[in-house]
């Protein structure tokens, strides 16, 4: 992930804005959650590299998703960002993975980065139909606008999800400017989301803080977390995000999606541990899981 990269993270300030005062309305709203869910997992499980460490010695790429719905609960699968995948692919995906699985596949970019967002053609019902498929282990799926969208284009937006199936579990992902900044235009984007069911995405990057905007729509949020190949601040950031979902889940988030990106993702799944251990030990009652290494390897946890 490119996107927002810096080639240096000295100097940074990480620190997790404040939460907007609407979170506080929103989180009042909704149900008590004796039990959040939390889902943790890396962006891609096609990785030889993780072989020995992760995944057992030996393991073939033909087992390499079923090794990875082992070490993981969920995936940011950007696969059909680039392709609608046929019926028995998902039948595959969804038979490979372990019940408690979720997979947040990215809207294809015929789609997303379509002029009209697809609205003129079937591809919206074809993606939907197809990834309906995964039944009870589709998470949410994302849809990542292009940078080029910004604020003017949020009637485009409406009738986007005016149209998508709001049987089908999304999330939106915005990374122009005007929408994190203090207008009314950008109030509007996000009280559409709320108003459709529809959670956002926060990403947080080093070199585009804005996008790590804390707002809330709904019992759901789905965190892109683009470490730096393990730098001490990756760690603190961790534990930042920990002590922020204790207070998210305590009023009333009922599911949290957290991807550990790392530089070719090599180093996702010891974020991915770290991040795990730091969560449970703010929230004890949550459900989670995260990966442990391979045949009773120690991992580099901290």
């Amino acid at each position: 992930m490119d996107f927002g990269k810096l080639p240096t993270v000295e100097g940074v300030d990480f620190a997790l804005r404040a939460d907007p005062p609407q979170n506080e309305t929103l989180l009042a709203a909704l149900p008590t959650v004796t039990t959040p869910t939390l889902y943790i997992g890396a962006t891609g499980y096609n990785m030889k590299a993780w072989v020995g460490k992760w995944y057992p010695a030996g393991t073939k790429e033909k087992d390499f998703l079923a090794q990875y719905g082992k070490q993981f609960n969920t995936i940011e699968h950007n696969t059909t960002h680039y392709r609608i995948p046929d019926e028995a692919t998902v039948a595959r995906w969804r038979e490979e993975t372990p019940g408690d699985f979720r997979f947040c596949p990215k809207i294809p970019q015929t789609i997303s980065h379509a002029r009209d967002l697809g609205l003129s053609g079937r591809q919206i019902a074809v993606f939907c139909n197809v990834i309906a498929g995964l039944e009870e282990k589709l998470g949410c799926c994302f849809l990542q606008l292009p940078p080029y969208f910004s604020v003017r284009d949020i009637n485009l937006l409406a009738r986007f999800l005016e149209q998508f199936p709001a049987s089908v579990p999304l999330a939106v992902e915005v990374r122009h400017e005007s929408f994190f900044q203090p207008t009314v235009q950008a109030e509007d984007y996000f009280q559409l989301l709320q108003q459709h069911h529809v959670a956002t995405v926060i990403t947080d990057v080093a070199g585009r803080r804005d996008v790590c905007h804390m707002r809330l729509t709904g019992a759901r949020v789905l965190i892109r977390f683009v470490g730096n190949a393990l730098h001490p601040t990756d760690y603190t950031r961790i534990e930042d995000w920990s002590r922020r979902a204790k207070g998210w889940t305590a009023g009333g988030l009922r599911e949290l999606y957290f991807f550990t990106h790392e530089p070719d993702n090599l180093l996702a799944p010891e974020l991915a541990a770290y991040t795990a251990e730091a969560f449970k030990a703010q929230i004890p009652e949550a459900q989670l899981r995260g990966p442990k290494p391979a045949g009773g390897q120690q991992g580099t946890l901290f």
